[in-house]
C-alpha cells in the first residue's frame, strides 16, 4: 500500500480511538459536572476559532472582512445563506482588493 492509504488509515485509527477514548472516559459518570459539561459546550468555538484566527490574522484584509460578516449573518441567517454570501463577498473582496 501507498503512503497516503497508511496515512489515511492511521488518521482514521487515532480519531476512532479519541472518540471511543471521550465516550468511555464520560460514561464513568453518573452526571456530568457542570464545570465539565462548561468545557465541553466551549470546544466547538475553541476548534472554529483556531481554524479561522490565522486566515484574519495573516492572510489579508478580504479574509478579515469576510470573517466579520460570517459573525454577523451566522446571528441572523440559516447556516447555508450565510456561507453562500460570504462565499460571494471572499470571492468578490479578493478581485477587487
Amino acid at each position: 500500500m501507498s503512503t497516503t492509504v497508511w496515512i489515511i488509515l492511521a488518521g482514521a485509527v487515532a480519531t476512532y480511538l479519541t472518540r471511543i477514548g471521550g465516550h468511555a472516559v464520560l460514561s464513568r459518570f453518573a452526571a456530568i459536572p457542570p464545570r465539565l459539561e462548561a468545557a465541553l459546550n466551549a470546544v466547538p468555538a475553541a476548534v472554529l476559532t483556531a481554524i479561522v484566527a490565522p486566515y484574519a490574522a495573516f492572510y489579508g484584509l478580504a479574509e478579515a472582512i469576510t470573517i466579520a460578516v460570517a459573525i454577523i449573518l451566522a446571528l441572523r441567517l440559516p447556516p447555508l445563506a450565510m456561507l453562500a454570501i460570504c462565499w460571494a463577498l471572499i470571492f468578490g473582496l479578493r478581485q477587487v482588493m
